[in-house]
């Protein structure tokens, strides 16, 4: 496995974890003449596609993939939340992620953790042996702990995100070089890291991935103009796994992983301006743009993705749905969702999840009442400011799935069968030999032995 013939003397295993974010599963397996060393990383070792979580949107995957538990247990359920008894919504950080992250296990075992990169850290930990935030972070001067890695960092060009509005233009070819150059300065700083060797659970994450993926996908699934720069921009991501495979020492495991899927997008389906049209949700006035300018008549409201809330008495300020029907019209509206078909025939739907079946734990309140899981092309916005159709078309042509995420473990000991996001904490403590209550996760070690 490594270049190293050393090992660090330890008596315990380490840990090398990389994040691909959204990289769909099929795109590698299908393609190993393209992408060889994902195909001798599942050869030699274990690889498969795992299912995300619900909702499959990156806010909310990150916490429960470096937890292992759900949104009720980490408190996040999107790239927006809602306050408790109130209208006000906010956007996640760090902070507010209220479970265990996996290097605060690692941290707390007395070993050492460099995290990099992970979506949904912004403050940088100050317990741990170094971070740089991720994505919605403002600048690396404020997302990187300690100063020493900051000033490191900065010295590099470290890039925390591609400018995904590059990515609206119809030639991609200025966002394509910004993606590009983000990937670079990204490996660059992990290659850097790595090597410093000092680390028993180094956590980095591409997440440029996600973002190429968002804006070319349908060029690569059905052949359109961007196809050899969506595939070429993928050979680097390969280039880049076989690169930090080869110079990890022999006592580190790799795990590689997506924290979703990804299909490509026909359709965006404004959900909020559906429920308007079918007579559920209402305004105060015709200048409205967020949450708080619904209306007491209202009897459901959306926050993405595919998120559903009944605006219910006593638990809304301006709830209309007496408890006492909550059931009834929790079912009414979950029935019109399932029946909700697009302009193409199609049901939106692949299923719609009510709130029990998905989220367990003290942080449910925030909960969602139901959660559409769309159809592959069919993705849902939410927004306020009301659109005059259900369903458009924006700069985007790819969207996550719940199904096809990826996973990757270079040992053969591992079992990536009927196995999703939250099963990927506990294999990583599973192979780096630390204790923990399996009731405490709702996923479970892969490894077999």
């Amino acid at each position: 496995m490594g270049l190293f013939d050393r090992l660090r003397g330890k008596d315990h295993p380490r840990v090398a974890f990389i994040g691909i974010d959204g990289v769909p599963f099929s795109l590698l397996s299908e393609h190993p003449e393209e992408f060889p060393n994902f195909a001798a990383l599942a050869d030699d070792g274990s690889g498969g596609a795992i299912d995300s979580i619900v909702p499959p949107e990156s806010s909310a995957c990150w916490p429960a993939l470096t937890t292992g538990v759900n949104p009720g247990e980490t408190g996040v359920y999107g790239f927006q939340d809602r306050e408790v008894g109130s209208y006000d919504t906010y956007v996640p950080m760090g902070r507010d992620v209220q479970a265990t992250r996996v290097w605060d296990r690692v941290t707390d075992a007395g070993r050492q953790a460099t995290v990099m990169n992970v979506p949904v850290t912004f403050p940088p930990q100050r317990n741990i042996q170094r971070m740089v935030s991720g994505f919605l972070s403002p600048s690396v001067d404020k997302a990187a702990f300690p100063d020493e890695f900051r000033d490191d960092l900065e010295a590099m060009g470290y890039k925390i995100d591609v400018n995904a509005k590059l990515g609206h233009d119809d030639d991609k070819t200025a966002f394509m070089e910004d993606a590009h150059e983000t990937l670079d300065k990204r490996y660059e700083a992990f290659e850097h890291y790595l090597e410093k060797d000092d680390w028993d659970l180094f956590f980095g994450v591409f997440m440029t991935t996600d973002r190429v993926n968002h804006f070319l996908f349908k060029d690569y699934e059905r052949d359109g103009p961007n196809k050899d720069a969506f595939v070429e921009f993928y050979r680097k991501v390969d280039e880049y796994i076989g690169n930090i495979r080869d110079l990890l020492p022999e006592d580190v495991t790799l795990v590689v992983a997506s924290d979703h899927g990804f299909t490509s997008l026909d359709y965006e389906v404004h959900c909020n301006t559906w429920l308007e049209q079918e007579g559920w949700l209402s305004y105060e006035s015709d200048d409205h743009d967020s949450l708080n300018d619904i209306d007491s008549d209202s009897r459901a409201y959306s926050l993405i993705p595919g998120r559903f809330f009944i605006n219910l008495e006593g638990r809304e300020p301006r709830g209309s749905v007496p408890e006492d029907e909550y059931e009834t019209v929790r079912a009414e509206l979950k029935a019109e969702l399932e029946a909700l078909e697009g302009p193409n025939g199609k049901k939106v739907a692949d299923r719609v999840v009510v709130k029990e079946e998905a989220f367990r734990g003290d942080h449910d309140d925030i909960a969602p009442d139901l959660v559409v899981i769309p159809n592959h092309g069919f993705d849902l916005k939410s927004g306020f400011k009301g659109h005059d159709e259900v369903f458009g078309t924006g700069p985007r042509n790819g969207m996550h799935s719940f199904d096809n995420a990826s996973l990757f473990v270079d040992d053969p000991e591992a079992e990536i069968e009927d196995a999703d996001l939250y099963d990927i904490a506990p294999t990583i403590l599973e192979l780096m030999e630390l204790d923990y209550t399996r009731t405490e996760l709702d996923g479970a070690s892969l490894i077999r032995q």
